[in-house]
């Protein structure tokens, strides 16, 4: 089974005063090393999002138009495989918690369609998941610009994986970055 992977590092930061979230800083690494950390297990990952210098050889892409949101990139990324992944593990960049781990808890637990971290609440990161390929693409919309995540998702069967520690935890402020560790 081919595994691919979309990293998703377009949005505008505007909590942060327009900061390039990718390019933040935790604990001595990017948050977009994080991500690619992160999918360490994955066979090809695709960035969608500004090209940059990476320690892992990616393939960069990018939604249109840019900045047209989640469901557009991951789309983007999905279009930039040379070969489509049977299955995609998707990651918002700014969710440096996540790891290799949470992404064998999604596949192991992936349902028809595939999976979904929660939050202790309940609440589905739709940016953090596991992704039959073939379902997303019958999915999209003709034009995915502005849409949502959650309505791209929608028509999915898939599993709920609850998150363990942080892992659900993303950087929005200069605050969720303070606090990312505690």
């Amino acid at each position: 089974m081919f595994i691919g992977g979309v990293i998703l590092t377009g949005g505008q930061g505007r909590r942060l005063g327009g900061a390039d979230k990718s390019a933040l800083e935790l604990e001595g690494k990017t948050l977009l090393e994080h991500a690619i950390e992160a999918m360490s297990e994955v066979a090809e990952i695709v960035v969608v999002g500004e090209s940059r210098t990476t320690t892992r050889k990616v393939k960069f892409a990018r939604e249109h138009p840019a900045g047209s949101g989640p469901a557009a990139g991951v789309l983007a990324g999905l279009h930039a495989f040379a070969t489509l992944p049977d299955m995609v593990a998707v990651l918002a960049v700014d969710m440096p918690r996540v790891n290799a781990s949470t992404f064998r808890r999604l596949m192991l637990d992936a349902g028809r369609d595939g999976a979904v971290l929660v939050d202790e609440l309940g609440k589905k990161q739709h940016l953090c998941g596991v992704y039959v390929a073939k379902a997303l693409l019958k999915a999209a919309p003709a034009d995915a610009a502005g849409v949502p995540m959650k309505a791209l998702l929608k028509p999915l069967k898939l599993s709920k994986v609850p998150a363990v520690g942080a892992e659900a935890r993303d950087i929005d402020s200069w605050d969720d970055l303070d606090r990312i560790g505690d």
